[in-house]
Formats: C-alpha cells, sequence, structure tokens
C-alpha cells in the first residue's frame, strides 16, 4: 500500500485500477499491455495477477470506472446542477460536452472507443454496451420527468446526438456539441 498526501492507504488494485483508467481512457486497451500496466502501477506481475486474472478482466473494472466517474459523476451529476427541469437537464448535457470537446485532455468516449475496438463478443465490448445502455437509461428516466412521449425511443434518438458529437468532436468539430443541443431541441419538441 502507498499513502496518499491525506494518508488514505492506496491499495495494489486501486492503482492497477488508475493506471488502467489513465492509460485506456487516452489509448484504448488493445494497445496497452500488462507489462505497462504494472510498471504504471509501480506492483508485480503475480500482484497483477493475484487482483485480475486476465487484461479482459481489468478492462472490465476499467470500464465500470468509467461509469462511475464520468456517466454518474460528471455526466448525470453535472447535469442535474445546471438545469431546474428535466429538459433543461437534458440539454446541460451538450452545455457539458462542448466545454469537454474544447479540453486539450478530450480523450473521446472509452465505451465506444473500446467497443469498436474489440467488438460486442469480447467481454469488453459487452461490458461497453451495457454502460451505453445505462447512458440511455438516465436519459429516459429525465424524458419520463419531463412528460415526453415514448422516453425510450426518445434515449436512442437523443444518444445517437450525443455519441455523434462525440466522433464529430473527436475529427476536430469544437462546436458539435452546440449543434447537437440544436437538434436535441427539435428532438424534444417532436416528443412533447
Amino acid at each position: 500500500m502507498v499513502l496518499t498526501p491525506g494518508r488514505q492507504a492506496i491499495t495494489a488494485r486501486e492503482r492497477l485500477l488508475e493506471a488502467a483508467y489513465e492509460l485506456f481512457s487516452t489509448r484504448g486497451v488493445r494497445g496497452v499491455g500488462v507489462d505497462e500496466l504494472i510498471a504504471r502501477a509501480g506492483v508485480a506481475k503475480a500482484t497483477f495477477y493475484k487482483h485480475f486474472s486476465s487484461k479482459n478482466d481489468l478492462v472490465v473494472e476499467f470500464l465500470k470506472k468509467r461509469e462511475e466517474r464520468w456517466t454518474l459523476g460528471w455526466v448525470e451529476a453535472m447535469s442535474a446542477e445546471r438545469g431546474s427541469t428535466p429538459e433543461e437537464r437534458l440539454l446541460a448535457i451538450f452545455d457539458l460536452f462542448g466545454e469537454w470537446f474544447e479540453r486539450e485532455d478530450f480523450e473521446g468516449c472509452s465505451f465506444i472507443n473500446v467497443l469498436l475496438e474489440v467488438g460486442p463478443a469480447h467481454p469488453g465490448g459487452r461490458a461497453c454496451i451495457d454502460h451505453l445502455e445505462s447512458i440511455r437509461g438516465i436519459v429516459a428516466a429525465r424524458a419520463q420527468e419531463a412528460g415526453l412521449k415514448d422516453p425510450i425511443s426518445f434515449a436512442h434518438s437523443w444518444h445517437i446526438l450525443m455519441k455523434g458529437s462525440i466522433v464529430a468532436a473527436a475529427e476536430g468539430d469544437t462546436q458539435a456539441a452546440k449543434r447537437a443541443q440544436a437538434m436535441a431541441k427539435l428532438l424534444i419538441e417532436q416528443h412533447r
């Protein structure tokens, strides 16, 4: 264990997860090997295999951590703070995205990236599909709170706007969130 400045112990497992988070979110999963992960985490190979039976297991755990931090801790929580109505909270997602797209460390969506990298049959790909469904669940719940028609269909269409704006931003379009938000407003009207 290592002590942080606040004297909180960080376990080897947590160090491995943090190393995976940093490396996988910026470089993908295929381009990062176990040796690099253990070197970054400062643990022995035996320690890696004590906590994770394979790199695939670590990929799945990384995706869970990404959902905690990105989906729940950032997209859901921060958009909820920025809007006073369910519709405003939905639209605030694109305000967050606009800020994210302009950051130097914009890395795209790990769920999209990993799914495309490994495919839907891979354990990581299946986990991505589940986590993307979770994001749609948040959107559907807000649509239902807003009294919109067919919240499930709405969430699928909304999610296309979210994913499309992320890909467009990866292409260099820093205005992608504003464009998506304009289309999102029309989608809300369509589902009233």
